[in-house]
């Protein structure tokens, strides 16, 4: 988890020159006006609008939620996002980007792990936070988000419609979370990820048919293995052995935090391929484990799937 701390002036960590001149997509991104008029406090963002919200943040400051649907921890952080969007009554919005259907943005955004939420102010991007984090957290740095845009001429508000009020009444009456898997939340949020491991494990046991424990340990797996981990240091050491297993491993696992599946499924079962039979196992193993975190319904799984069948028979 980065230090919420904000810079006192813009620092452009991230590349966004690619998507700026492109021509913009309409919807479902907000239309930017003087005023800000038009944009909801929430809204889904993509590869071809994005144009459309660099230039929306030149008027209200723009923060980025880079999730995917397979990610725990994102469908623990959004909801506790959009909340204190709405709490701010318009002086910020929140774009929502889809990682597995944006790889420009994922890629643009260098989003080693998910969730990872960046804060965009006059078309600049502002690193804020990865990982699930408490609410009042989120609240601490939107804070110092807006003052950093204040300082940098960026005042505007959004109009607060009936649909952008407090979310639905329905929301309130949602059975709450098993015990272990609020004890697993709880623990992500603190960022102890071997808590949640053990939370999850003692889920299964109890339960050995609770798929959404499964699919949260191999989330917080994958997470507690990437925390530390620097890309292209791993690149560089899997491309200088082939067929080591733990160096083809740490990209893989990387670049599925990151949003490139097949470019992960496809390492593991070139690696697969090359090693001998008696050296597969280990392989398998984590391929059945990531099948398992992104969905066995997913094409992707799908088709990797049908690879791995073909290379064992």
């Amino acid at each position: 988890m980065t230090d919420p701390t904000l810079p006192a002036t813009l620092r452009g960590a991230v590349d966004l020159s690619s998507l700026r001149n492109r021509p913009a997509e309409s919807a479902p991104t907000p239309g930017a006006t003087a005023d800000g008029a038009g944009a909801p406090l929430v809204f889904d963002a993509t590869d071809e609008s994005f144009p459309t919200v660099l230039e929306l943040s030149r008027t209200v400051p723009v923060v980025v939620d880079l999730w995917a649907e397979w990610c725990g921890p994102c469908k623990q952080l959004s909801p506790a996002l959009e909340k204190v969007v709405r709490e701010l009554e318009g002086r910020l919005v929140l774009a929502k980007v889809d990682v597995d259907a944006n790889p420009q943005l994922s890629q643009a955004f260098r989003a080693q792990s998910i969730p990872m939420v960046v804060a965009l102010v006059a078309g600049q991007p502002v690193p804020l936070f990865t990982g699930a984090v408490p609410e009042q957290q989120i609240r601490e740095v939107f804070a110092q988000l807006l003052q950093l845009a204040a300082q940098n001429g960026v005042t505007g508000t959004v109009p607060v419609g009936p649909s952008d009020d407090a979310p639905a009444e329905d929301e309130s009456t949602e059975p709450p979370l098993p015990p272990h898997h609020a004890e697993a939340f709880a623990a992500i949020e603190a960022g102890d990820y071997p808590t949640a491991i053990a939370a999850y494990e003692r889920a299964i046991a109890e339960n050995p048919r609770d798929e959404d424990a499964r699919a949260g340990l191999a989330q917080v797996r994958l997470l507690e293995r990437v925390k530390d981990a620097d890309l292209q240091a791993a690149r560089d050491a899997a491309a200088a052995a082939p067929t080591d297993v733990d160096a083809q491993f740490a990209v893989a696992d990387l670049d599925v935090a990151g949003g490139h599946v097949e470019d992960a499924f496809a390492r593991l079962l070139d690696l697969f391929q090359a090693l001998p039979s008696d050296e597969r196992a280990p392989v398998r193993e984590r391929l059945l484990e990531l099948f398992g975190l992104i969905g066995d319904a997913d094409p992707r799984v799908l088709a990797a799937r049908g690879r791995l069948a073909s290379l064992l028979f």
